[in-house]
């Protein structure tokens, strides 16, 4: 069974036993979290999709770790005129793992 769930702006197909790394969300390590946004779910051949999401559908997940991505390097140059700009961002993760999917 899977799903297709959407939070932090993006969307992600998840099974019941996978870790995913997802935007930040406040909660703390250990603790359990309801998503509900579920765009679509899926068993075999058999698939519902939701209009734009799936009625009475959540998957729970619990907080394994939070922590943040590897610095991505940003550089501008102007060539010939003396002009350059360094800049880097972190962006922040919760990384969770699916415990289960009900629909």
């Amino acid at each position: 069974m899977y799903a297709v769930i959407k939070t932090g702006g993006k969307q992600y197909k998840v099974a019941a036993g996978e870790k995913l790394k997802i935007e930040q969300i406040p909660a703390d390590i250990g603790a359990e979290v309801t998503l509900d946004q579920v765009l679509a779910i899926g068993e075999g051949e058999s698939i519902r999709f939701g209009a734009p999401l799936v009625s009475g559908a959540s998957v729970k997940v619990t907080v394994v770790a939070q922590g943040r991505h590897q610095k991505v390097t940003i550089f501008k140059m102007r060539r010939r005129k003396h002009y350059q700009r360094h800049a880097g961002h972190r962006q922040n993760y919760t990384e969770v793992r699916i415990d289960a999917i009900n629909g």
